[in-house]
This record gives structure tokens, C-alpha cells and sequence, in this order.
């Protein structure tokens, strides 16, 4: 049996414990996720402090119940004063052997994806997965706008996910760098037909230029004011977003977006915003998987404000409703747009530590599923529910719209986010009791996960 020596250290007393964790994960893990159960929460105003070189973290208290639900034995306690030393590599190289997919791809997350200082631009290009779209050199010489450091973050992001992604499938991710002649470009990078993953997609995408008339009546729509200046709208818009379609009907579907706009107005003045959100659509419901997934990004949100994980949430269930079918596209996550408050530089930290969560939201689920077995009527299920994903993201998706309204956008970046394959039946209608059926009731009436 694996174990790690966790170091409790206060000003009052010094004592060690022991911290098991078992091979045999699944005999260890409740599978509705119980140790998550909202009675179990602690207050998110108190932290516990984990120290281990080379990362420090601030956790809030209810990470510990968590770790419990994994297979780990954790005794609640109050460590306001205290630390948690990690000792011993052999020991951390045994979590890794012994861990299950969540407890390593939780605490390997926690460990590497701590928040980095914006260092050398240079330095951070090296580990993506293209040069960025702006020149470098330009970058360098404006590192303190808010956006270069918007690009420098969507392009890691882009990185983290595609790096995590390859590891799980074993494919490559083709790498496409293209130009936008009315100014900007982007970096898609897509995996197809590959082992684990029937589509995957991750795009990068910094344009500028002007409105079109239809675009900017979009965002007249959402209440802005938007003075024009001889009839144009100067703007900057960039983002990343992503659309992974397994071949497994028991990994769910994934998509995350963050982006940022600047519009430049006739007096010069500039306004700005922040959109995005990270959102599951399984094709059979795993409570267990529902948990984590919200889990992680209520742990992101909380850092942040205690109203962002609710407010977002159920901005989330809104926005991904497919009115003609009086359903949503899947059991949601988080959704904000038009975010300009409390700073600029308070909202960056907020879009900066969700889209530094999606490896960990999404990837554990991956590796939990990847080698479920699966019938031809569970893969025919799969196909209808894609069916779903493609009218939302034709008929309602604002991204889509935008992108198809925008002169000059690269249509096979704006359409990456349908599957490979859908499937529409007439008339098809779930059994009473079974497990379709079951999704399709969360699908009507969202659940509070966490």
C-alpha cells in the first residue's frame, strides 16, 4: 500500500500522520461522490495552507473532504496556524502508482498548475503550441496591455489542454497557424478520428478590425452603448475556446471558452469586456463526475468571489437551453459574459484562474471512462444526443453568430465545435427508467451539484 508522511506543524504541538492511499481506487470511492454532499462543505472564508516545494497553495477547508471520497484518509481539523509538509519523493512517486485517476490528476493539477507570474515573453512562447499570433516582438514591447497578457494566456491554455489531451489518446495534435487578412489570425489545433478522441479542438483566435453593422447590433442587443466613429467600430477581440467529442458514449462531451473584447469608440476612449465558461455535456449521467467537474470549478470560482460559482452556474443552465427541445445541451458548469467589474485587472484573475482549471475539470474524467465497454445502442444514444449539440450551436450559440457575422472569420475555426458524426431520428423516446431517460430529466430540471 502507497503511502505519503503528511508533517503537521503549530505553534502548540508537532505530530505526524499517516495518509494511505489504495491501489484499488474503485473499491475505495463511494460513486455518487458522498464526501461532497453539501453538509460535508466547509465555509469557504477558511484555508488550509499545503507547503511543498517547489508550490505553495491556499485550499479551501472542504479540499480535504474531497480528498476523502478519493481514497484518502484526511482528518478534518482546524490548521489555521499549522502547514502540511510532503515529504519524501518515494513516497509521491507511490501516490502516482496508487492513486486513481482523480487523486492523480487532482493533486499532479494542484502541484504544476499553480499561478505562474507573467515572466519572459519569449521564455513562455517556447512551450506552446505555435508562436502566438501577434509578433513577439510587439508583445514584448506592450507586455503590460491587457491584451498581450489576455494572448499569452488563451495560447497557454491551449497548450495545457492539448499536451493533457495527447497524453490520454496518444495522437498528436495537428497544428494549423492561419491569417485573417482584415487583421489577426489564430492557431487551431485538432485531433481526429484518433484513439480516444472521434474530434477534438482547441482554438486560438486574436482579430481586430471593425464591426460589421450585424455584429455590432449583436451587442447593442446586450445593453451597449457603442458610439461609432464615421460609421466603424475599431475592436480587438481574442479567445480561446475548445470542443472535445470522445468516441466513448461514457465520456462526456467538454467545452470551454474565455475570451476578451476591446472596442475603441470615436473619442479614442476604450471599452472592455470578459466572456466565457466551461460546461459538460454527458451522454450518460455520472453523479460522481458531475461532482468533480462542478467541484473544481466552484473551487476556482470561490478564490475569487462566494456568488461567482452560483450566479455562473445558473447563468450557465440559462444560456445552454435548446428552446425547441425545452432542454439544455448538458448539465452545465459556469457561463459569464459582459464581465467589466470590480478592475480589470480583478476580472483577468478570475478568467485567469478558470481557464487554468479545465485540465483539471475535465482530464480525470477522461481517464476514469477511457476503457469503459460500450453496446451499438449506447454508441446509437451517443449520436442523437450529438444531434443536440449541433442545433444549439447553429441556432443559438452568440460565439457562432459572431464568428459567421464577422467579415473575413475562418469558417473552419467556427465550425471546429461540431462532431465528426450526429445522428436524427423521428420520434425517439427514451424508455421509462432507463439510464437515457435518466439523463434527459437532469437535462429539464438542472440539479445543484456541489
Amino acid at each position: 500500500m502507497s503511502s505519503i508522511s503528511l508533517t503537521r506543524l503549530t505553534t502548540a504541538t508537532k505530530s505526524t500522520s499517516r495518509l494511505y492511499v489504495s491501489p484499488l481506487c474503485k473499491g475505495t470511492i463511494n460513486n455518487q461522490g458522498v464526501a461532497l454532499h453539501s453538509s460535508l462543505r466547509r465555509p469557504h472564508s477558511s484555508f488550509r495552507k499545503l507547503t511543498s516545494s517547489p508550490f505553495t497553495k491556499w485550499f479551501p477547508r472542504f479540499v480535504s473532504t474531497r480528498l476523502m471520497s478519493y481514497g484518502l484518509n484526511v482528518t478534518p481539523g482546524r490548521y489555521r496556524k499549522g502547514v502540511l509538509l510532503v515529504t519524501g519523493a518515494a513516497t509521491v512517486a507511490g501516490l502516482a502508482v496508487g492513486a486513481c485517476h482523480f487523486q492523480r490528476a487532482e493533486m499532479a493539477s494542484r502541484m504544476v498548475q499553480t499561478e505562474k507570474d507573467e515572466g519572459d515573453i519569449l521564455e513562455r512562447c517556447k512551450s506552446f503550441m505555435s508562436p502566438p499570433v501577434t509578433d513577439v516582438e510587439v508583445l514584448q514591447q506592450r507586455k503590460d496591455e491587457m491584451s498581450t497578457r489576455m494572448e499569452m494566456l488563451i495560447m497557454e491554455t491551449q497548450a495545457a489542454f492539448c499536451k493533457a489531451l495527447e497524453q490520454v489518446d496518444g495522437g498528436t495534435f495537428k497544428v494549423d497557424s492561419w491569417q485573417r487578412k482584415e487583421g489577426g489570425g489564430g492557431v487551431s489545433c485538432v485531433l481526429q478520428d484518433s484513439k480516444v478522441f472521434e474530434k477534438a479542438g482547441v482554438n486560438v483566435s486574436v482579430v481586430f478590425g471593425s464591426l460589421s453593422e450585424e455584429a455590432a447590433k449583436q451587442m447593442r442587443s446586450r445593453g451597449k452603448v457603442l458610439k461609432a466613429k464615421d460609421g466603424k467600430l475599431p475592436f480587438c477581440a481574442m479567445g480561446v475556446s475548445s470542443v472535445i467529442h470522445p468516441k466513448n458514449p461514457f465520456i462526456p462531451t467538454v467545452h470551454f471558452n474565455y475570451r476578451y473584447f476591446e472596442i475603441e469608440e470615436e473619442d479614442g476612449s476604450k471599452q472592455w469586456w470578459f466572456g466565457g465558461g466551461t460546461d459538460l455535456t454527458p451522454m450518460y449521467l455520472n453523479q460522481e463526475d458531475a461532482i468533480h467537474f462542478h467541484g473544481t470549478l466552484k473551487e476556482a470560482c470561490d478564490r475569487h468571489h462566494p456568488q461567482y460559482y452560483p450566479e455562473f452556474k445558473k447563468w450557465c443552465d440559462r444560456y445552454f437551453f435548446i428552446n425547441h427541445r425545452d432542454e439544455r445541451r448538458g448539465i452545465g458548469g459556469i457561463f459569464f459574459d459582459d464581465l467589466d467589474s470590480p478592475s480589470q485587472e480583478d476580472a483577468f484573475a478570475f478568467v485567469k484562474s478558470c481557464a487554468r482549471s479545465v485540465v483539471q475539470c475535465y482530464v480525470p474524467i477522461v481517464r476514469k471512462h477511457v476503457n469503459d465497454p460500450f453496446s451499438p445502442e449506447e454508441k446509437a444514444w451517443q449520436q442523437l444526443r450529438r444531434g443536440r449539440y449541433v442545433e444549439f450551436n447553429l441556432v443559438y450559440d452568440r460565439g457562432t453568430k459572431f464568428g459567421l457575422a464577422t467579415p473575413g472569420s475562418r469558417i473552419e475555426s467556427i465550425l471546429m465545435s461540431l462532431p465528426l458524426t450526429a445522428r436524427w431520428e423521428y420520434m425517439n423516446k427514451p424508455a421509462n427508467g432507463s439510464k437515457e431517460a435518466e439523463l434527459l430529466e437532469v437535462l429539464r430540471k438542472p440539479k445543484e451539484w456541489v
